[in-house]
């Protein structure tokens, strides 16, 4: 790194200075609070991941939460393993999915299992202990109609308590979701490993 001469030094304490005026000015107008509804969407990696880690912010905060998975019961998981062994008392994880429908081949058990879900969704969501409730790949069976959208959007404006924040992952979110929600994100796929010949590992992938 170069030298700086005082002069640099000192223009880069005013610009610094008046970037965290504007900053304050802003933050200052920022008081209110409400349950969010968050969606984790797109082609690339790292929805569930992102979601998960909230959860953890939660449970590191002694703030009770809950997990759906609407997919990948078939699977390892290892959030999966460490709420259920360590942090059962803080978070309910309920695995209600059976594998991806080409893995499972039966629709009419696809959209059973996913309904479940949903109703043991609904029953975590409005009760008032749970801080944040994650709804895992329910994008999924939102895209293949195993779940009507409409009903989901419905509960989640009518019926979903004022400070419950509501986080729902997987890719093609519908777009009467995305109009609901308060935060959207939509990982970008720029490169994954799986293109060259390499599988899902333990500890990235699950």
């Amino acid at each position: 790194m170069p030298d700086q001469s005082p002069e640099d030094l000192e223009r880069h304490a005013m610009k610094m200075a008046k970037k965290k005026a504007a900053r304050d000015k802003i933050m200052a107008t920022k008081t209110e609070k409400k349950g969010l509804v968050i969606v984790h969407t797109g082609k690339g990696k790292g929805k569930s991941s992102a979601a998960f880690g909230m959860i953890f912010r939660c449970i590191a905060h002694g703030m009770p939460c809950a997990v759906v998975q609407f997919i990948k019961g078939g699977m390892e998981c290892g959030e999966r393993n460490l709420i259920t062994e360590r942090f059962a008392d803080l978070c309910e994880f309920h695995t209600m999915g059976e594998g991806f429908t080409w893995e499972t081949q039966d629709k009419s058990r696809d959209i059973e299992m996913a309904q479940a879900a949903w109703e043991k969704a609904k029953e975590l969501i409005r009760d008032p202990k749970n801080t944040m409730v994650l709804l895992d790949e329910i994008n999924i069976a939102l895209r293949y109609d195993y779940i009507d959208v409409n009903d989901v959007v419905a509960f989640l404006r009518d019926e979903k308590p004022e400070m419950t924040h509501v986080v729902l992952t997987g890719r093609n979110a519908k777009e009467e979701l995305i109009e609901l929600a308060d935060l959207v994100t939509e990982m970008e796929l720029v490169k994954h490993p799986f293109r060259s010949g390499i599988k899902a590992q333990i500890g990235v992938e699950y």
